[in-house]
C-alpha cells in the first residue's frame, strides 16, 4: 500500500459507534457524586467527555460550582484521593449499566465492513477501561463491530487528550505514517488525540455526546431545532480541530473519499 493512501480508521466507542447520545456514563457520573452528597447534572457530567474516567472525575470536581458544593458537602476542597475514592465506586457502576446501551449505531457495521473492503485495519481507543469493555465488547461483536485492536483508559501511563493510545494502536496495526490513519471520535479530547498523533480527525456530531441526545430524541427533532442543535454541536467539534464533521458513522465513505483524495495529490493533516 502506497505512503499515500490510508491504511487505518481508529474509532472512539461511546457515542461513535455504540450508544447513540454517549448516554451510558452520564448517569453513572451523576449518580455516584450523588452517593458521595454532592448533585451534578447531566450537562455538567458531558462537559469532560472523552478523557479517561479518572481524569474526567478530576475535571468534574474541580469544575468552579462542582468543587463549591462539594466544600459544602464536606468542610474540604476536592482532592485525587477524593477521585480515587468516586472512582473505586464509578468503575463497577459504569461497568452495570454500559450493557443496556450497547446498541449499535445505525449504520456503524456497515461502514466498517466497507472500509474493510477497501483495505483499511479497524482500530479503537475508548476513554472506558478495560473492566467496562469487556461487557461491552461482546455486545458490540455480535452486531458487527469487531476492531482489529482496542486501547483502553489505564492501558498506557497517560490517556487523551494524548497520544500515547493512538501510538499504541499504530503499533498494533502496523500502520505508519500517521497521516495514512483517520481518527473518528465524538469528543473534544477524543479529537486532541487524534491531532496529537499527527492523524486525520472526523467529528461525529449527531449521534454523540456534542448533541447528546438518545435515538428517540433526536429523530423527534425537526426543522429549525434540529438544525440549531446540529450546527452548535458541528461547530463545537469543528473548534476542537476536527478537519471534517459527520453527522454519524453512516456518513463516513464520503469523507473517506475525500481524504484519500488530498492525500493522493500531497496534502497531509
Amino acid at each position: 500500500m502506497s505512503e499515500n493512501q490510508l491504511k487505518a480508521v481508529v474509532f472512539d466507542w461511546a457515542g461513535t459507534v455504540v450508544d447513540f447520545g454517549s448516554r451510558a456514563p452520564m448517569g453513572a457520573f451523576v449518580e455516584v457524586f450523588r452517593r458521595f452528597g454532592v448533585e451534578i447534572t447531566i450537562d455538567e457530567a458531558r462537559g469532560p467527555m472523552g478523557l479517561p474516567k479518572w481524569d474526567h472525575i478530576k475535571a468534574l470536581g474541580e469544575t468552579p460550582r462542582i468543587a463549591e458544593a462539594w466544600r459544602a458537602a464536606k468542610g474540604a476542597d476536592f482532592t485525587n484521593a477524593d477521585v480515587d475514592a468516586i472512582y473505586a465506586v464509578f468503575v463497577p457502576l459504569n461497568a452495570e449499566v454500559v450493557t443496556d446501551y450497547a446498541e449499535l449505531i445505525p449504520g456503524a457495521a456497515e461502514t466498517v465492513a466497507s472500509l474493510r473492503a477497501r483495505g483499511l485495519k479497524i482500530g479503537s481507543t475508548t476513554g472506558y477501561t478495560r473492566e467496562i469493555m469487556a461487557r461491552l465488547t461482546p455486545l458490540a461483536a455480535e452486531q458487527g463491530f469487531a476492531p482489529d485492536t482496542m486501547v483502553c483508559a489505564g492501558d498506557l501511563a497517560e490517556g487523551r487528550p494524548g497520544a500515547l493510545m493512538m501510538y499504541r494502536t499504530f503499533l498494533d496495526l502496523g500502520v505508519w505514517p500517521a497521516w495514512s490513519c483517520v481518527k473518528v471520535d465524538d469528543t473534544e479530547p477524543g479529537l486532541a488525540e487524534g491531532l496529537a498523533a499527527g492523524t486525520w480527525t472526523i467529528g461525529v456530531a449527531a449521534s454523540g455526546n456534542a448533541m447528546g441526545l438518545s435515538r428517540t430524541e433526536h429523530d423527534a427533532l425537526e426543522g429549525e431545532d434540529y438544525l440549531r442543535r446540529y450546527i452548535d454541536a458541528e461547530r463545537s467539534l469543528y473548534r476542537a480541530g476536527a478537519h471534517y464533521v459527520v453527522a454519524s458513522v453512516a456518513d463516513l465513505p464520503d469523507v473517506i473519499d475525500q481524504i484519500e483524495g488530498r492525500l493522493l495529490r500531497g496534502e497531509r493533516p
